[in-house]
């Protein structure tokens, strides 16, 4: 009897992982086939490769070409200030702060909050903190925001990957000769080097494709910035404002330019998939 209700479980579990699996990948591609089928007809190469000409939002000539710069600005930058924050502290909490168990849970815990905490509470932050340190709306403004935006995703997908290097590891690193940081910045960022591009990757699409974190503090203009103290567009930003048009033509750019966004964003999973299976080859098992 017992034997038949654990096989009764299993199969019940089996079947149920597999109808969300289902409904997820349904979901996914309803998605992406609404994007490509009502944006496909209006991307055309002026759209890429032409910032807006006067009256773009009321269905005249140009393109989206300043947010498709600005959003890839904004996320290098952010993505950059990021990593420069959050590698050393992944490497402090896993390396120097292991044996204090307890602290580096509550750090994690904190993190796991600020993870949390919806993108436009992170802009409302950010424009007070321009707002405190003098700065106008610019790209700049919009990096730092974006960038605490992404810094605990950062922190917490490197955290899990550093919890799994071998303790050994350390122990051997030391009884050769070295301390404690160049066995982190050296040993541990070999071993983990596959898993942390793979961390980079995913905060770059997060900072690429939010649009409520930058709403406040990046401004919108219709020219390319020329320094990071210059308003900078954005593909989400613009795809709001499409979206708000009345006119069906600017509608249907607004499809357009998410079409735009969903390649960029999968160009990149692509590259953090092949990166990650190129430095692979570094770890030791």
């Amino acid at each position: 009897m017992r034997k038949k209700l654990l096989v009764f479980e299993e199969s019940f579990f089996k079947l149920l992982m597999k109808i969300s699996l289902g409904l997820l990948v349904l979901i996914l591609l309803l998605i992406i086939f609404s994007i490509f089928y009502k944006g496909m007809p209006s991307l055309s190469w002026e759209m890429i490769s032409q910032t807006p000409k006067g009256g773009y939002y009321f269905g005249k000539g140009g393109g989206v070409l300043n947010a498709i710069i600005g959003s890839l600005y904004l996320a290098f930058g952010a993505t950059l200030l990021a990593f420069v924050i959050g590698l050393p502290v992944a490497m402090l909490m896993n390396v120097h702060l292991k044996k204090h168990k307890h602290f580096v849970n509550s750090i994690r815990f904190l993190l796991d909050i600020l993870w949390g905490i919806p993108s436009i509470v992170y802009g409302a932050f950010g424009f007070t903190l321009m707002v405190a340190l003098g700065l106008k709306t610019s790209l700049l403004a919009g990096i730092i925001t974006v960038a605490l935006f992404i810094l605990p995703i950062m922190i917490r997908a490197m955290d899990e990957v550093l919890r799994n290097v071998p303790a050994g590891l350390m122990e051997v690193s030391v009884s050769l000769g070295s301390n404690r940081s160049q066995t982190a910045f050296i040993v541990y960022l070999r071993q983990c080097s596959s898993a942390i591009v793979t961390a980079i990757m995913i905060s770059f699409g997060r900072a690429i494709g939010d649009a409520a974190s930058v709403l406040f503090t990046t401004g919108y203009t219709d020219n390319i910035p020329t320094s990071i103290t210059q308003p900078s567009a954005t593909l989400p930003l613009s795809i709001f404002f499409q979206l708000s048009s009345p006119i069906p033509e600017v509608q249907s750019r607004a499809y357009a330019s998410a079409a735009i966004l969903t390649i960029l964003i999968l160009i990149i999973s692509v590259m953090a998939r092949l990166l990650s299976n190129k430095y692979n080859k570094n770890k030791i098992s």
